[in-house]
């Protein structure tokens, strides 16, 4: 459905992305897992195309979206749930889920936004209150409802936990589960790497703009480097480029470190 192929994206001079390939299959949850700055918003935002790509190719159904605005990438069926819900504060709960199918010009709108109670019960005893009023947790509700009234193809969510207590994460990545058991295929940017890898089939590991690892939730989960770098096993584990023209990995200063598919040099112990 999704194919992002060595894709560059830069702020001025400053390389954000550097050759980033992923795939999302349909009806696949992919995730993206990293700290904070590695490049995650950056890369929902060249796929929507609030931000232009200057290198490699962006498709969606095998279509070219690289050089689309973001209003023709809605209409061809992607939805962008931002970081930080934004909704819009001072509209009502029901206004803000009418802009989310602004594009639509169909009947069935009165019925989605049915749906999307049925979703988000909450959301129906508030549709009349400001949205900005709303607690955290009722605001990621909104966002992602609103996300869901323009009829995604692929849904993708930035950060949908962030600023949640943990009791509201498990509901939200329920959520997002339950979506994809309605059909509907994400692509879900989240640093609880725990609770995303939980709900995710694949995943995929940014390091300073690099996918440095991908593989299924289960090998993700297990692997030593990821556990340690983002599962919270230990310390953080600290990465840096080898030499900056090659593309190699080491671990600093952590002789635990046994076997670690983020560095090649220590993959299976063969350090």
């Amino acid at each position: 459905m999704l194919r992002v192929e060595n894709v560059s994206t830069f702020y001025g001079e400053i390389r954000a992305l550097n050759l980033v390939s992923l795939t999302v299959a349909p009806g696949e949850i992919v995730t993206l897992i990293g700290a904070n700055g590695a490049g995650k918003t950056t890369l929902l935002n060249t796929i929507c195309g609030m931000l232009k790509a200057r290198h490699g190719a962006i498709y969606f159904e095998d279509k070219p979206i690289s050089d689309l605005g973001p209003e023709a990438i809605v209409g061809l069926g992607v939805s962008h749930v931002p970081e930080r819900r934004q909704v819009f504060a001072t509209m009502s709960v029901l206004d803000n889920l009418l802009l989310g199918a602004y594009q639509r010009r169909d009947p069935q709108i009165g019925q989605d936004i049915a749906q999307a109670f049925e979703l988000f019960p909450i959301l129906k005893q508030r549709q009349k209150q400001a949205a900005g009023t709303l607690s955290g947790g009722e605001q990621q509700m909104l966002a992602i409802a609103r996300g869901l009234m323009s009829r995604p193809k692929l849904l993708m969510l930035d950060e949908p936990s962030v600023g949640l207590a943990p009791l509201l994460v498990c509901e939200i990545l329920e959520i997002v589960a339950d979506l994809r058991r309605r059909g509907t295929t994400i692509l879900l940017i989240e640093q609880n790497a725990r609770a995303a890898l939980k709900v995710a089939d694949r995943g995929y590991v940014l390091e300073n703009g690099h996918i440095v690892l991908s593989g299924t939730a289960q090998e993700l989960t297990a692997d030593e480097g990821v556990q340690k770098a983002y599962l919270g096993k230990g310390n953080r584990l600290q990465l840096a480029r080898c030499r900056a023209d090659v593309e190699r990995y080491v671990c600093l200063d952590d002789p635990a470190v046994n076997s670690c598919a983020l560095c090649p040099n220590r993959n299976g112990g063969n350090s």
